[in-house]
C-alpha cells in the first residue's frame, strides 16, 4: 500500500487512472439550514447568544494547539464569532447560490428544512415557510439538480425544547407530526428523503459529553434519546411510504474507520465493540426501514495500546482532525453487508487556504471507485459542504467550502454589514472537472 503522504509530494492525477463510476452517479454538496440559512430561532441559537462569551474565553484552551491558531485567534476569541445571524444569507441567495453549484458540474444538492420555521408554535405549520422550502425546490429542478432534502439537522423549535427537546417521551410524536406534513406538501417534488443528520453525533455531543445544547451530561438520557431517534425514524418511514410509495428514504449516518493497530488481539476486540455500537446499531436497529444509507464519513480513530485516537496526525485538517481519506473504503466495505445502495452525502475538510482539498477529494475518489470495484453500492458523493458555513459551537473560522464566504465587513467594521461574497476556490474547480470527465 502507498505510504498517504507520497500523493501530497507527487499527487497522481486521477484523470489519469481512468476510474470510471456508474452511470447516472450524483454528484453534489451538502448544506444544513441552521449553518447557512440565517436568522433562524430555534435553541441553538438561544444556546448561541447564551454562551458565546464563554466559548470565546474558552477558544485558545481548546484550539491554541492547532498550527493554524495565529491565523484563526482572533475570530475564535470574538464572541460574534459563535452568533450563527445571518449565516450565509443562503435563505435568500439560494439561486444564486444553486446557479454556482451547476455551474460547478453538479447534478444534485442535499440541504435540510428548518423545523423551527415550519413550525414555530406547535400544531401550527407557517404555509408561507413551506412554500419557501417548494421554491428551493424547484429552483434545484430547474437547474437540473436532485434535491436530496433532510427533514432534521439538530436545532429544534423553542416549543419542543421547552418540553424537553429529543429527550421528550413524545419527541417521536412531535417530530412524525411535522414531518408528515412537510412530506404531504412536497412529495410531489422530492425523490430523496433522509430523516434524521448524524443521530449518534448528536446524541453523544448533547447528552452524554454535554457540548452542545441542552448541555446534559448523563447516560441514561444519551440512551433515551437515542432509543426516541431509532423509534422516530422507524414512524415517519412507515408515514412517507403511505404518503408516497415510491420515495426512497434513508438517514445521515456517521461512521467511523476504527483500525486495531497491528491487528493485535486486545485492539481487535475493542475495535469490534466500538463498530457495534457507533458504526452499526442504529443501522441494525432500522434495518426493515431504510431504503438507502446516507454515509458521513470525516474521522480516522487508531486503536492503540487500549486507548482509542491514538493517531500519528502526521497531516491533519484545520481543526485537527487527521486526514486520512483511504478510511472512507473500509467503512463502505463494512456497509456493503446491508445490500442498500450508499449516497456519501458528507465527506470534506476544514481547509481555509484551499492546500489540501483538492488531493483529499481525489484520494477520497480513488478510495470510493476501489469500494464500488469490490461491490459496494454507492450511488453518488456530495462533498461537505457547497459553502463556508456556521460550524456549530465553533462558529464561523473552520472553511470546509467548495465556495468561500466572505464574512468581512463591509466597507469597515463600522458597518457591521457582511459583504457575504461567494468565490469559488480552485478545489472545487477541479471537483467539476472530475464530474464532467
Amino acid at each position: 500500500m502507498l505510504d498517504k503522504f507520497q500523493f501530497f509530494k507527487n499527487p497522481v492525477p486521477l484523470e489519469n487512472q481512468k476510474l470510471i463510476f456508474p452511470a447516472r452517479f450524483y454528484w453534489g454538496s451538502s448544506t444544513s439550514a441552521h449553518q447557512v440559512e440565517g436568522n433562524n430561532h430555534n435553541d441553538w441559537t438561544e444556546w448561541e447568544k447564551e454562551n458565546a462569551e464563554r466559548l470565546a474565553k474558552e477558544a485558545k484552551k481548546k484550539f491554541g494547539y492547532l498550527q493554524n491558531w495565529p491565523e484563526i485567534k482572533e475570530q475564535a476569541q470574538n464572541p460574534q464569532n459563535y452568533i450563527s445571524g445571518r449565516a450565509c444569507d443562503y435563505y435568500n441567495r439560494f439561486e444564486e447560490d444553486f446557479d454556482i453549484a451547476k455551474s460547478l458540474g453538479h447534478n444534485a444538492h442535499r440541504f435540510s428544512i428548518e423545523w423551527s420555521r415550519i413550525e414555530q408554535e406547535e400544531g401550527k405549520f407557517n404555509e408561507k415557510e413551506i412554500e419557501h422550502y417548494r421554491q428551493v425546490i424547484k429552483a434545484l429542478r430547474e437547474r437540473g439538480l436532485e434535491p436530496f432534502v433532510t427533514l432534521w439537522h439538530w436545532p429544534v423549535p423553542l416549543w419542543l425544547k421547552n418540553k424537553g427537546g429529543v429527550k421528550s417521551k413524545k419527541f417521536p410524536l412531535y417530530f412524525s407530526n411535522y414531518a408528515k406534513k412537510i412530506v404531504f406538501e412536497l412529495r410531489n417534488d422530492v425523490n430523496f428523503w433522509i430523516t434524521l443528520n448524524e443521530p449518534e453525533i448528536y446524541a453523544s455531543l448533547s447528552y452524554l459529553t454535554g457540548v452542545w445544547p441542552p448541555q446534559r451530561k448523563n447516560l441514561f438520557s444519551y440512551l433515551r434519546v437515542i432509543k426516541n431517534l431509532i423509534k422516530a425514524h422507524k414512524q415517519i418511514y412507515k408515514i412517507i411510504k403511505k404518503i408516497q410509495l415510491d420515495a426512497q428514504v434513508g438517514i445521515a449516518k456517521n461512521n467511523v474507520y476504527f483500525e486495531a493497530y497491528q491487528n493485535k488481539l486486545i485492539n481487535r476486540l475493542l475495535k469490534k465493540i466500538i463498530d457495534w455500537w457507533w458504526n452499526f446499531y442504529f443501522l441494525n436497529r432500522i434495518k426493515k426501514y431504510h431504503d438507502f444509507i446516507g454515509l458521513n464519513h470525516y474521522f480516522y480513530n487508531l486503536i492503540k495500546n487500549f486507548k482509542f485516537n491514538q493517531n500519528e496526525n502526521r497531516e491533519v485538517s484545520d481543526l485537527g482532525w487527521e486526514i486520512y481519506p483511504e478510511g472512507i473504503y473500509f467503512v463502505l466495505k463494512d456497509l456493503r453487508k446491508y445490500s442498500k445502495p450508499i449516497y456519501i452525502m458528507e465527506n470534506g475538510l476544514a481547509d481555509a487556504k484551499d492546500e489540501n482539498r483538492e488531493w483529499f477529494i481525489k484520494e477520497s475518489l480513488k478510495n470510493i471507485h476501489r469500494a464500488i470495484q469490490e461491490s459496494v453500492d454507492v450511488r453518488g458523493y456530495f462533498y461537505w459542504s457547497l459553502f463556508d458555513n456556521f460550524e456549530w459551537d465553533k462558529g464561523f473560522w473552520p472553511r470546509f467550502g467548495l465556495v468561500e464566504i466572505d464574512y468581512s465587513a463591509k466597507g469597515g467594521s463600522a458597518s457591521g454589514g457582511k459583504t457575504m461574497k461567494r468565490k469559488i476556490r480552485k478545489s472545487a474547480l477541479e471537483y467539476a472537472k472530475i464530474i464532467k470527465k
